[in-house]
């Protein structure tokens, strides 16, 4: 007989879809799910048991929802940040005793740039990139904070990344080269972020990204295949910083790019830094608490960030891929015992189909946008069912869109994410790329060069230039 089983699922968009999806997809477990949404996702409504719309993901709101239901639920799940910073899974715990899949506020490691970095700097030094902590405390006057700066600027050659302590105050992460390109310019975007609190100013780096994610029971991690993003909005990695376009994954656990030493690297720095928390307190990192940003150097990994939680657009690639049950491994990482996880041997690709709104598109291409098809309702049944003839090679997760009736309406953000499975990373992209074609309407766009061989050949020659300086 099959078991039943209640989670609740904390969702943000088309990476708890996924979640949702492999949940849903259980062979060994009848699964009700219990979703407190952002907004009205199609996926997640036709898919729950209870759903509510909490659009601020209000932990309190999250906690009520929770209590509401909490006879039926046996575990629960969350994959936006703003809820763990916030103490949803101390909240929920303590109010309800329903175990929850996601660090505790202590250790929500993305609400702190600067205690980031000077953890680093206590476990792997080594891997910062040379930086400075600025305080607003510390200058009586803009005068006083714009010499200091500058003398760090002179010191790394203006070749530096401003970042603010806090998620989303200020003006956000800005890059010598990207967001600005002389020094007024960039000391005008330190001093609106010094405004909100601490600033770090750190070296940029020049090398190839990959993304590092690995499960967590809080006695064990479980590294997780590498996956690569794609951050910038248009072709050819130009325009602004976005939520990530798309992603890829290879067969194997590495990526083109990288060598094996590579990725022995990630794992054992990744490791030092479980260890030092472990410590502390046992489960309390439980769920994916090291979803690390690398940039590989001549000097080797750097890490750019690390996030307390599972990556979007990254675990997406993940998800579907997965041989064991994903009820199976959510009930071993709060039992304390998961040491492995088996993956099918195969490639995945994500792309998202976003608004004329997102990342600039509009402004930069205005000749691009169908401008009668703004505003207007996307057709998600086309690329149903071409879901259905690839026969679960690809999966169609709708993101920032709202049900309203029967009609799907595309927000301001990421609309509808697509990945698709094949044996190798171009075929996978073929698949993905057939599927964004198929949804229609509200003058969505994507970007093209998403996993293409070019991209992968740049990235893997950029590398081979990189190690000859070693």
């Amino acid at each position: 007989m099959v078991e039943r089983v209640g989670v609740f699922v904390v969702s943000y968009g088309a990476r708890e879809a996924a979640m949702v999806d492999a949940l849903k997809r259980s062979l060994n477990y009848e699964v009700e799910v219990y979703v407190a949404d952002k907004q009205k996702n199609p996926f997640n409504v036709k898919n729950a048991v209870e759903h509510a719309v909490i659009p601020d993901l209000n932990v309190e709101l999250i906690c009520r929802f929770v209590e509401a239901h909490k006879e039926k639920i046996d575990f629960g799940i969350v994959g936006p940040e703003k809820p763990i910073i916030e103490g949803v899974r101390n909240l929920v715990e303590k109010r309800t005793g329903i175990p929850v899949i996601c660090p505790t506020k202590e250790y929500a490691i993305e609400a702190s740039k600067v205690q980031q970095r000077l953890l680093f700097q206590e476990v792997v030094p080594e891997v910062n990139p040379r930086f400075r902590i600025f305080s607003p405390e510390d200058y009586s006057s803009e005068e006083q904070a714009e010499r200091d700066l500058y003398k760090w600027l002179d010191e790394l050659e203006n070749q530096a990344v401003v970042k603010p302590d806090k998620p989303a105050s200020g003006k956000g992460v800005g890059v010598w080269g990207d967001h600005f390109t002389t020094r007024k310019q960039l000391f005008a975007h330190f001093w609106e972020n010094l405004k909100h609190g601490k600033v770090i100013v750190e070296e940029k780096l020049d090398g190839e990204e990959s993304s590092f994610q690995a499960f967590c029971d809080g006695k064990h991690l479980v590294p997780l295949p590498e996956t690569r993003d794609y951050k910038r909005a248009f072709d050819g990695d130009k325009g602004p910083n976005t939520g990530g376009m798309g992603s890829y994954k290879d067969v194997g656990e590495s990526l083109p790019f990288m060598t094996a030493d590579d990725r022995e690297r990630e794992i054992e720095i990744v490791n030092r830094l479980f260890r030092k928390w472990e410590v502390k307190e046992k489960n309390a990192l439980r769920g994916i608490p090291f979803y690390v940003a690398f940039m590989h150097t001549c000097e080797g990994p750097k890490i750019l960030e690390n996030n307390s939680r599972p990556g979007d657009p990254e675990i997406i690639n993940i998800l579907p891929l997965l041989k064991d049950d994903f009820v199976d491994i959510c009930l071993k990482i709060l039992e304390g015992n998961l040491t492995h996880v088996e993956l099918s041997r195969e490639a995945s690709v994500v792309i998202y189909k976003v608004p004329p709104s997102y990342g600039g598109f509009a402004e930069a291409f205005p000749h691009l946008v169908r401008k009668n098809e703004i505003n207007s309702p996307i057709d998600l049944s086309e690329a149903y069912a071409l879901e259905k003839r690839h026969g679960g090679k690809l999966r169609v997760y709708p993101a920032a869109v709202e049900l309203k009736g029967n009609s799907i309406y595309p927000l301001k953000s990421r609309a509808v994410s697509v990945v698709g499975i094949a044996g190798d990373i171009e075929s996978a992209r073929e698949i993905s790329l057939e599927g964004i074609r198929a949804i229609k309407g509200g003058a969505l766009w994507h970007r093209n060069d998403i996993a293409s061989k070019e991209h992968i050949g740049r990235s893997i020659c950029h590398m081979e230039k990189l190690r000859g300086r070693r």
